[in-house]
């Protein structure tokens, strides 16, 4: 398949159209395990990528550049740990962009691997510790199988979402080893981790971008 700059600005559009739709659902999780924020800080950093879109990124037609001002963008907005996290990600996933005008099956499994390694390397947590990293990593492992064996991204970005789903449901049964939401102990036994769980949304939105992309 082939993905352009304006298919990628159109992702990120749907982001910011779904952080605003599931907002107060995100805080409502972090209610019960941290500051209650989550929502209110996906919003604020994904409104500040909306106005680079509308401005600054309106014509522009390198990926690369996009994807580096986006993690930029997101940094600036957010000083919250999350901020950094996906800062990261859109920066090192931009290098899977460079030179690109039209993005194939190999760039674009590179870039959500570059993605999902750079917040693992950059937030340092592990499956199990109750966080984004519950999400990504399943999907992280399970792209990179199906691709391998495939190199049909949509097919295996498809299963790599079903994946991150597994791996957000599963935050439920944890206890919370990382952040504020650490000190609950048995208390956050029960509740979905709110970063694991706008991170599957994330994905699942590029996912459902590409699919409508495809049928154009």
């Amino acid at each position: 398949m082939k993905v352009t700059a304006e298919d990628f600005k159109t992702f990120l559009k749907n982001v910011v159209t779904m952080i605003e739709e599931q907002k107060d659902y995100l805080c409502e999780l972090d209610r019960k395990l941290g500051d209650g924020d989550h929502g209110v800080t996906m919003s604020i950093g994904w409104q500040a990528v909306n106005e680079k879109l509308d401005g600054e990124l309106k014509d522009e037609k390198d990926s690369a550049k996009i994807s580096i001002l986006i993690g930029r963008t997101f940094l600036s907005a957010v000083g919250s740990s999350v901020g950094p996290l996906y800062a990261t990600g859109f920066m090192r996933g931009a290098k899977a962009f460079q030179g690109k005008l039209e993005l194939g099956d190999e760039e674009l499994k590179d870039f959500w691997v570059a993605f999902v390694q750079g917040i693992k390397e950059r937030g340092k947590a592990e499956v199990g510790d109750k966080t984004m990293i519950d999400t990504l990593q399943p999907a992280l492992e399970s792209l990179q199988s199906n691709f391998a064996q495939t190199n049909d991204f949509v097919a295996s970005f498809t299963e790599a979402v079903k994946a991150a789903e597994q791996g957000m449901e599963s935050t439920k049964e944890m206890l919370s080893k990382r952040g504020r939401s650490s000190r609950l102990g048995e208390r956050s036994l029960g509740t979905m981790d709110p970063g694991a769980t706008s991170s599957y949304m994330i994905l699942n939105t590029f996912l459902t971008t590409i699919k409508s992309a495809q049928t154009v």
